[in-house]
């Protein structure tokens, strides 16, 4: 069922934005279940690839240009039972704000160390990954 339902909806694209050793992390002001801290994400779009939906929710959200890197790896979330991709992305210009304040409450460039007080339950374990990797040596 869960697939089927996947299926039917788009799938979501976020974008995992590390800069100066901190990733950034938006809460939107409408929490889905347990979700209040997330990645910059939102649908794709038809015709859209998964890495320019990242990008472009990115710069829609916070206002920040990025570039994709590198998809890191897609899955079914556990908590919203929607298909999710995860690319990696370096900011190219701009400072992160609320550019879109209906939908963000705020956003954070968070530290390393203080990931899991924003995820409490833990990261997909690619993304996870490609932040300690990047994050230890930034």
């Amino acid at each position: 069922m869960t697939q089927q339902k996947a299926e039917e909806q788009p799938g979501i694209a976020a974008a995992i934005v590390v800069s100066e050793g901190r990733v950034l992390m938006v809460r939107r002001r409408v929490s889905e279940g347990q979700l209040s801290w997330q990645f910059p994400a939102g649908e794709i779009e038809p015709g859209e690839t998964r890495e320019d939906a990242a990008v472009r929710e990115t710069h829609e959200e916070t206002g920040v240009e990025v570039a994709a890197v590198k998809l890191l790896g897609e899955r079914i979330h556990p908590k919203t039972g929607r298909l999710m991709s995860y690319t990696a992305c370096e900011v190219v210009a701009g400072t992160a704000h609320v550019a879109d304040a209906e939908e963000l409450a705020e956003f954070a460039w968070v530290a390393h160390d203080d990931i899991p007080k924003y995820v409490p339950y833990g990261l997909f374990e690619p993304v996870q990954e490609y932040l300690d990797a990047v994050m230890a040596t930034e």
